[in-house]
């Protein structure tokens, strides 16, 4: 496990006929919730991890991209400040 990372996995949207998203890039969503999307990406590129260059800056929070050996995307969320629990009471070591 990453150090400063929760991992989470989640079954993609269906729309309200049942059907799969097309949107969606696997049969789960595979992401990291980091306290520090900067410096979690600068240190899995430190250890050789396929970073994708492109971060997304939105309302939701900071995301990134990374790619594991076996080529699946994972993504990387840090929530906005607004939605953070306070650090005192979860610690994420």
């Amino acid at each position: 496990m990453l150090k400063g990372a929760l991992a989470a996995s989640v079954t993609p949207l269906r729309d309200a006929g049942g059907e799969l998203d097309e949107d969606a890039f696997g049969p789960l969503v595979e992401f990291f919730v980091a306290a520090d999307l900067d410096g979690l990406l600068a240190t899995l590129r430190s250890e050789g991890v396929r970073v994708d260059p492109k971060l997304e800056d939105t309302r939701y929070g900071r995301f990134g991209w990374i790619t594991d050996p076996e080529g699946n995307r994972i993504e990387l969320w840090e929530p906005p400040k607004a939605y953070r629990a306070p650090e005192d009471e979860n610690p994420m070591e």
